[in-house]
């Protein structure tokens, strides 16, 4: 049985803890055995007080060659049994042994496990290093209780530090996570790292005074001890990773430019959070286009959503497999409304796909709709009627397309000129309907949505149950942007509009003739309703919309506020949020409305399945949509031969019930 050990480890820290199951597996094959270790003067804490490690040797790769050579042959003077050297050095080469062992040259495996497969073993159970001596025990308890930790409490550990500047997420983002899994999870943060982590740390703390700052406060042993308690560690690609694997905490990590299939986590619960760029992992020093985009677009959220999977009722341990999908566009080209029933799309496919890179093409005007979602990661836009008009503009939009080297588009709503430009990018598999030069799709699902069957948000999301993904989340959403904030509380100020008054929101346009119900209508529904409750009226319609809404004001006596033309989307939805109710025909607004959970009725004329309540009606929970079929055959549309009757059958009073049964809840 072998009797001597050398193991010549490596330099940093998070790298010896890689190494250290190799030598707890050696340990458990030869338990007689000394062990000699060899280890930078960073790493010697780990293996110091250790009764396993009978000498370490500080390794000085800078000290003389007569150094060196003078530690050769006192090593040959030990006679060795084994020698497993991590670094491939000259005295791994050179030192003759029954055993010789050194690290393999593996480029995609994990590294623990790259060093495991040298010795022909798997991870032991037992860990013998980094064990924490009763000093240390009582240091970290004592600091327990003087922050009246108690021993109940979720305790959470955040490092927000890393030895290189390329892997730290933005300490701004870990300053807003600690106050969210405060205020969700009523955790303890513990803020981990050393004397390079302190001011990171410091801004932390300013911004979460309840957080315990133990930067550069804590040995290894401590740290170890430490994060045996917690009941998660949240952190960087750093040395604090691998020590809470290495005592099998369960841990969300953070990965920009390193490789996680090298370097990731590896307790039996633990999530890696990263945003699949094309350009990741790089495994550079320096970003090259100096923006380090691949830490910077991981979102809160996203670290948020793995803490509450390893946190909550599931508490299941979470891979690090690489999704199937790791860089996705959404194209849907129309209409806001449409776009904002699309948007369900985008957080189920983060939810499936928490690490893809994940982007949405959409018109110029719909932008808003999407752009700041927290969800996306980039919204393109596509002007078919302008920047990108012509097939020659459409075929270099194409190309610069295909460049962001996307591997799934899904196509939610069918047109010739998006499924050539997804084609002619080459994105690897285009998801869509079978319409409208449907053949250049990869995957066809077949087109019924004329038939008006169901709601189009579910027609959205049948392509990505298509994709195998039960959707979870059919709630609409549409960022609410500071600035707008600010615009609408300008508004209030100008317009002399109070906190406390009762607002109603009136949208009377709509994108097609048959679809406007008549004004003088909406003027003595208005009118009615700010009689009965006291409301304020605000108008609101598009810029070519605007004498439609001068219209509307000019047959009102209650008291408006006309707004026509000078909100924009994110605007706008900051103003109708304030509402305690909105009337509108069939438009986009009724879909803002329900984004922003303000109750709305929604007034429809056109009989026909495709255009029906059903599919486009408003999905809130206290919204009602106004419908009464009038026994058309044939709806003719804008060139109605009935004088619009679908519209004229709906009567004011049927507005003022519906308002009536909205307002008591």
């Amino acid at each position: 049985m072998p009797a001597k050990i050398l193991f010549i480890t490596l330099s940093n820290i998070g790298d010896i803890i890689l190494s250290l199951p190799c030598l707890d597996s050696l340990l458990a094959k030869y338990p007689q055995a000394k062990v000699t270790v060899m280890v930078s003067s960073r790493g010697q804490e780990i293996f110091q007080n250790n009764p396993a490690v009978e000498k370490i040797i500080v390794f000085n790769k800078k000290c003389r060659l007569s150094e060196k050579i003078k530690l050769f042959f006192d090593f040959k003077k030990e006679k060795f049994d084994v020698v497993v050297d991590l670094r491939n050095s000259f005295y791994g080469r050179c030192l003759a042994a029954g055993e010789k062992l050194k690290a393999p040259s593996g480029k995609s495996a994990h590294k623990k496990d790259i060093y495991l497969s040298q010795l022909g073993a798997s991870d032991p159970a037992e860990r013998r290093f980094l064990q924490p001596s009763e000093q240390d025990r009582e240091y970290i308890e004592n600091i327990f209780k003087a922050n009246d930790i108690k021993r109940q409490e979720k305790v959470i550990v955040l490092a927000a530090g890393a030895r290189s500047h390329i892997k730290r997420w933005p300490k701004e983002k870990f300053s807003q996570l600690a106050q969210n899994l405060r205020k969700e999870f009523g955790a303890r943060i513990i803020l981990a790292g050393d004397k390079d982590d302190l001011s990171i740390n410091q801004y932390i703390k300013e911004r979460v005074p309840q957080a315990v700052n133990l930067s550069a406060e804590t040995t290894l042993g401590q740290l170890s001890y430490l994060l045996t308690k917690a009941c998660l560690v949240i952190t960087n690609d750093s040395a604090v990773l691998h020590l809470a694997s290495y005592v099998n905490t369960p841990v969300v990590a953070i990965f920009g430019p390193t490789n996680e299939a090298k370097y990731g986590p590896w307790p039996e619960i633990r999530a890696v959070v990263k945003r699949e760029i094309f350009c990741r992992p790089c495994e550079k020093a320096q970003c090259r286009y100096g923006d380090l985009r691949c830490m910077s677009l991981v979102k809160v959220e996203d670290v948020l959503a793995q803490a509450r999977n390893i946190l909550g009722t599931r508490h299941k341990a979470q891979g690090t497999s690489e999704d199937k999908y790791k860089r996705i566009l959404i194209v849907r080209t129309d209409r806001i409304g449409d776009v904002l029933l699309s948007t369900p799309v985008i957080k189920n496919l983060r939810d499936a796909y928490p690490n893809a890179y994940i982007a949405m093409m959409v018109s110029p005007y719909a932008k808003e709709i999407v752009d700041g979602n927290p969800y996306l990661d980039e919204v393109i836009t596509y002007d078919k009627d302008g920047k990108h008009k012509g097939w020659l503009r459409s075929a270099k939009f194409a190309k610069r397309l295909g460049q962001k080297k996307f591997d799934l588009a899904l196509i939610l709503h069918p047109t010739n000129r998006v499924h050539l430009v997804t084609f002619f990018a080459g994105i690897k598999k285009r998801v869509g309907y079978n319409r409208k030069l449907g053949f250049l799709l990869t995957d066809r699902v077949e087109h019924t949505k004329q038939l008006g069957q169901k709601h189009e948000v579910e027609y959205n999301l049948d392509l990505v149950r298509y994709l195998g993904i039960a959707p979870q989340d059919k709630n609409l959403f549409i960022p609410f942007k500071e600035e707008s904030e600010k615009w609408a509380d300008a508004v209030f100020v100008v317009e002399n509009i109070k906190n406390t008054d009762k607002l109603l929101g009136v949208h009377p346009a709509a994108s097609c003739l048959s679809k406007i119900w008549p004004l003088e209508r909406f003027a003595r529904a208005a009118d009615a309703l700010s009689q009965q409750y006291g409301f304020t009226t605000l108008l609101f319609a598009g810029p070519k919309d605007l004498k439609l809404a001068q219209d509307l004001a000019s047959l009102m006596t209650s008291r408006v506020i006309n707004l026509a033309g000078k909100a924009s989307i994110s605007q706008l939805a900051s103003l109708i949020k304030r509402c305690e109710l909105f009337i509108s025909n069939d438009s986009g607004p009724v879909h803002i409305a329900s984004a922003v959970g303000t109750p709305v009725i929604s007034i429809f004329g056109r009989d026909q399945p495709g255009l029906s309540p059903q599919r486009w009606g408003p999905i809130g929970v206290n919204d009602k949509f106004l419908h009464k079929p009038v026994g058309c055959v044939q709806c003719l549309a804008h060139n109605c031969e009935k004088e619009f009757l679908c519209l004229q059958q709906i009567r004011v009073e049927d507005v003022l019930a519906a308002a009536a049964e909205i307002l008591k809840k």
